[in-house]
């Protein structure tokens, strides 16, 4: 369901920020519970809500419902507003105060998208601008960022960080080399980040392509 809460966010219209708060918030619920006592779809569609409170894009417990009902349904209708309508509108809403005890209210996070921001427009100015323009680094940067919100990596590293090695990643994709690294005094990416390690980069990129391996797994 880690890929359903991101799914489910976009196909609700939310921002990058809430579905990132949204996922942040399941993992970290589930991290602190055991996987197997709660249903993840609710915790899913509840942390959603929890999220869209946080970021301030609030969103109805009815489109969240039929979304996600979609989503585990694709052939489905849109929910009656029967008893079992309102018996899950009702769960969700008593999950989400029971996410809320489970992390002790903080429910506010810290996202790599700002930083990635700033070094992608840093890199940018660094950059061949003939070069920059024939790859999409920014684009798979982007997209390697979002992914990486399927697993737990915005639990066990920081933000600066997680920015720095999604964009060390989509460089070397395309295979790309930042001007003068070679002989800078130190490497491009610790002038963004000054306590970041290449081994703390190689186990971010380790994690991110982790998590592609396992949903290509999934049924």
């Amino acid at each position: 369901m880690r890929l359903g809460t991101s799914l489910a966010g976009v196909k609700l219209g939310l921002q990058s920020i809430p579905i990132a708060t949204a996922c942040t918030i399941y993992h970290k619920f589930f991290g602190e519970t055991d996987l197997d006592a709660y249903d993840p779809y609710l915790i899913a569609m509840s942390a959603i809500y929890l999220a869209g409170k946080v970021e301030e894009q609030h969103l109805r417990t009815r489109d969240i419902i039929n979304v996600s009902n979609r989503y585990l349904n694709p052939s489905s209708e849109p929910l009656e507003l029967d008893a079992r309508f309102w018996e899950l509108r009702d769960s969700i809403v008593q999950c989400e105060l029971l996410m809320l005890r489970v992390l002790r209210f903080q429910v506010s996070f810290q996202h790599p998208h700002k930083y990635l921001l700033h070094y992608l427009i840093s890199l940018k100015n660094w950059m061949n601008r003939y070069s920059w323009q024939r790859t999409p680094i920014s684009v798979t940067a982007w997209a390697l960022l979002r992914d990486s919100y399927h697993g737990g990596l915005c639990l066990r590293f920081r933000a600066q960080h997680i920015a720095v090695a999604v964009l060390q990643l989509a460089l070397q994709v395309y295979g790309v080399e930042v001007p003068a690294d070679a002989e800078a005094e130190k490497p491009w990416w610790q002038v963004f980040s000054d306590d970041l390690t290449k081994p703390t980069i190689d186990n971010i990129v380790s994690d991110l392509i982790h998590i592609y391996t396992m949903d290509t797994e999934i049924p």
